[in-house]
């Protein structure tokens, strides 16, 4: 009788602990089908659950496994982009509404309302203070009013949800206050002297996260000298924010350090930093996505080195009238324009012949059609036709060298290269070839 019991015991506890649920409801209905969970650890997402949303709304059962942290909601693709955040405790279920327009509204959930509570608060009380900066750099009564509410903001959060998830984003979150007025190059060079005192890098759930990474992102990018005067001075001193923060996470999970150092690279690419984006994948990036057993990450960041804007182009060659040619010996133009096609591409049949009609007039313009295919046969009598290229073919198609080094994913593709061959433009079409050469 004592074991049945007790395994009545047990099986009541799995049961009460597989009852929580995130639940809620999306609006636009027709625009939201699917929902899936993801836990988000050091090392990545950890997939928990997915479930249908109908009519807008769903409810998503938790696992009994499922551990208290931050979880993921992603409804559409990319995923790295269509997703909402959500604290779960294991001891409240979540409910929320989320609008396309007017964004997340948690409704059950305490401990998600303090969290958005305390950024919505804090936020809106750091932004008065940049907006004094930006308009008074005396002390008045104002100023000392901005610190006060800052500074009780924190305090009275930090106080009254101490023992809750919640907590430790809120404290790691307290910035840099002065205790008395500070110009503001002082308060800057305070501030970036003191941005990582309360960033916890050991905790597992804000490595999960996007806090941590974020926080990284605006120390690297944002906290630098006012009086930088060049692109280069600039770049350096983005580099040697990168270190510090490299040296601030040195002893975290690999999987973390990873993540971080390729967030900030991927800043770095949209902002054109592309010596950054080589100082990061040099010193950091490449040796951590080894150790993480993650070749992939290290070849899509190599191809997306060689092809960057302002990269030279890797060499193409080819044989005409028994002469072996090469891109980069070529004859001085003002342009190139490399196309890579395929004599079995239906696109490519159509968008090449108006290419080379259209193209005809441009006297200061090399172009080099390389075709992917299996075989010659199709591909000489195709070419023959387009005899104002210069014709180089990839036997291999998809598997081919040059395929793999131009990171060609569909036919036609195209690249236009300066009077050095570096590259200028990706158009997409051949529409859009003759309006960036015309323009």
């Amino acid at each position: 009788m004592k074991v049945l019991i007790s395994f009545f015991l047990l099986f009541t506890c799995l049961s009460i602990q597989a009852q929580g649920s995130i639940s809620g409801n999306f609006s636009p209905p027709k625009d939201f089908k699917w929902l899936i969970a993801y836990q988000l650890t050091p090392n990545g997402e950890r997939y928990i659950a997915d479930t249908a949303v109908k009519d807008g709304s769903f409810t998503l059962e938790m696992p009994a496994t499922a551990q208290a942290g931050m979880y993921r909601l992603v409804y559409a693709v990319p995923q790295d982009e269509f997703y909402i955040d959500v604290i779960y405790d294991k001891k409240e279920d979540v409910k929320f509404n989320f609008d396309l327009e007017n964004g997340l509204t948690i409704t059950n959930s305490d401990e998600n309302k303090w969290y958005h509570e305390y950024f919505s608060k804090i936020t809106a009380a750091q932004d008065k203070l940049i907006e004094f900066y930006e308009t008074q750099n005396e002390p008045n009564k104002a100023y000392t009013g901005i610190i006060k509410e800052i500074t009780t903001i924190q305090a009275s959060f930090e106080e009254k949800h101490a023992a809750t998830i919640a907590h430790r984003f809120i404290k790691a979150n307290r910035s840099y206050i002065p205790e008395k007025f500070e110009n503001l190059e002082t308060f800057l060079k305070h501030k970036k002297q003191h941005h990582f005192d309360n960033l916890n890098s050991t905790d597992p759930i804000l490595q999960g996260s996007n806090f941590l990474t974020d926080k990284f992102a605006a120390y690297v990018f944002s906290a630098l000298p006012a009086d930088i005067s060049t692109k280069d001075i600039l770049e350096s001193e983005v580099a040697k924010n990168v270190k510090t923060t490299a040296e601030f996470i040195t002893k975290t999970p690999i999987g973390f350090q990873e993540k971080a150092m390729h967030q900030l690279w991927k800043i770095a690419e949209a902002n054109d930093m592309g010596t950054v984006q080589d100082y990061i994948f040099k010193n950091y990036l490449k040796k951590l996505a080894q150790t993480n057993n993650n070749q992939k990450l290290v070849d899509e960041i190599e191809l997306a080195s060689r092809l960057r804007i302002g990269a030279i182009s890797p060499d193409i060659t080819w044989v005409a009238k028994g002469k072996k040619h090469s891109l980069l010996t070529m004859e001085k133009a003002e342009n190139y324009l490399l196309v890579f096609w395929s004599s079995t591409c239906s696109h490519c049949l159509k968008e090449l012949p108006a290419l080379h009609k259209e193209l005809k007039d441009f006297d200061n313009l090399k172009i080099i059609a390389i075709g992917l295919e299996d075989d010659d046969v199709n591909w000489k009598e195709v070419s023959s036709t387009l005899p104002n290229f210069n014709h180089a073919i990839a036997l291999g198609r998809w598997e081919s060298d040059y395929a793999n080094t131009f990171g060609i994913q569909s036919t036609p593709t195209y690249f236009i290269l300066d009077s050095e061959k570096r590259f200028l433009a990706k158009p997409e079409s051949d529409k859009e070839v003759v309006e960036f050469l015309e323009n």
